[in-house]
């Protein structure tokens, strides 16, 4: 029977899962976080890493995993802030 009251219950992003998906695809990875880091991250990616043949994404990685990790966790402050 129902009492006419009907509970959203919203899920946030799993800041785990973003490291996860940024560290094994890169940008790509970060779509689940950011749509616009994804963006800027997939042309860095592209411009940097072609013309240091790669070696940028050395540090351009860390900061790219870290990136996605940060938009998560400000999207889950942001949704507690709505509840």
């Amino acid at each position: 029977m129902s009492n006419g009251v009907n509970k959203t219950v919203n899920v946030g992003k799993s800041v785990g899962a973003s490291i996860a998906l940024t560290f094994f695809f890169g940008p790509i990875g970060m779509f689940y976080s950011t749509l616009t880091g994804a963006i800027i991250m997939l042309v860095l990616y592209l411009v940097i890493g072609l013309f240091t043949l790669g070696l940028g994404l050395i540090v351009l990685h860390p900061i790219a995993i870290i990136w996605g990790a940060v938009e998560v966790s400000n999207y889950n402050k942001k949704l507690a802030g709505t509840l």
